[in-house]
């Protein structure tokens, strides 16, 4: 009886010996938890389009990859973001370039006035440029994918119909943009756009430049009273989707792909939604009795000509610097004309 007992002992520990070793280890390869810091709100469309990425990665990896989303830049601060990601703080990070003004001289190129006619080409225009010269200032982190904004515009508290009346007013700007409104003559003031309601509320700032869903998407058409249509110095700010590269690297070969396969596939997502809020943005904002101005035909060719020295100044510290800043300028004019015909 002692025999037969101590067998089975003997079997039982055996199999127990066998089975964990391989169950804990494959229970552990088969998921995937990764943070995602996203620097706008729950509530704004360019949200939503991550957060749908994110629900779209975990459906066709039948649910090995989980992406735990924090928004508001509540894990890392928008400015913070890509440093976060390479820190590990997050895995994943989404905010924009120009809040670390200076960091990605060669990017920079996409936010200058180029004359950006909307969302969908700006989009596309980032991911392309980007592919063309995979600048090594982005060498951190894997690159998932760009979006950017359709044509900033000018939105202020008191009418602005000309350079004269936009002369010393203190205007909220970010990266390239504060050049901008420097060469019209405002004073810039850089800040992220989580303090821009604030900000005008309380007169901090007479306004603000940024593409015209943020009237809705951040409220702000709540404490301004009129936007100024410049969108002959249309320019945008670009945005990444990065990812931890020791993340990237850990992460199987099947599921790096499915990765790439959707990020390839919501660049579109992101550029139809930044159209569809600025069309909602402009009514939203019309809706509570603000004015949009439109700018004559001689007044537009005067702000073109004021925001111009921006962009041969560009190309000049470029050079310095060793980075073609002509052919750079050339690459995104010309990806604009491209998708400009495509996306009109």
């Amino acid at each position: 009886m002692k025999r037969i007992l101590f067998a089975m002992v003997t079997v039982m520990l055996f199999t127990i010996a066998v089975i964990i070793p391989v169950s804990i280890p494959h229970a552990q390869a088969s998921s995937v938890n990764l943070t995602y810091s996203i620097f706008f709100p729950a509530t704004h469309g360019q949200a939503k389009a991550g957060e749908s990425w994110a629900k779209e990665i975990e459906k066709r990896s039948n649910g090995q990859v989980k992406i735990n989303i924090f928004y508001g830049g509540t894990l890392t601060p928008a400015d913070q973001c890509y440093d976060g990601t390479i820190k590990g703080i997050s895995d994943i990070g989404m905010s924009c370039f120009a809040y670390t003004r200076g960091r990605f001289p060669v990017m920079e190129v996409l936010d200058l006035p180029l004359g950006y006619p909307n969302g969908k080409v700006a989009t596309r225009v980032a991911n392309d440029f980007y592919r063309k010269f995979m600048p090594k200032e982005l060498d951190g982190v894997k690159v998932l994918y760009i979006h950017a904004h359709g044509p900033g515009l000018l939105h202020t508290k008191k009418p602005v119909k000309s350079l004269a009346d936009l002369k010393g007013m203190r205007i909220r700007s970010t990266g390239l943009s504060a050049k901008i409104v420097e060469a019209l003559g405002a004073v810039p003031v850089a800040m992220p756009q989580g303090d821009t309601y604030e900000s005008i509320q309380k007169g901090v700032v007479d306004g603000t430049f940024g593409p015209i869903e943020v009237l809705k998407g951040w409220k702000q058409a709540e404490v301004i009273k009129y936007t100024t249509d410049c969108h002959g110095i249309g320019y945008t700010t670009a945005m990444f989707i990065v990812m931890n590269t020791k993340k990237w690297n850990s992460l199987p070969k099947d599921i790096q792909k499915i990765f790439e396969d959707v990020s390839n596939e919501w660049i579109d997502v992101h550029g139809k939604a930044w159209d569809q809020l600025d069309s909602e943005g402009r009514k939203f904002s019309i809706g509570l009795g603000n004015q949009v101005i439109p700018l004559s035909k001689a007044e537009n060719a005067r702000w073109k000509a004021a925001v111009k020295p921006i962009i041969n100044n560009y190309v000049k510290t470029a050079g310095e610097k060793g980075i073609p800043g002509q052919s750079m300028v050339k690459e995104a004019e010309s990806l604009i004309r491209k998708y400009s015909k495509k996306y009109k």
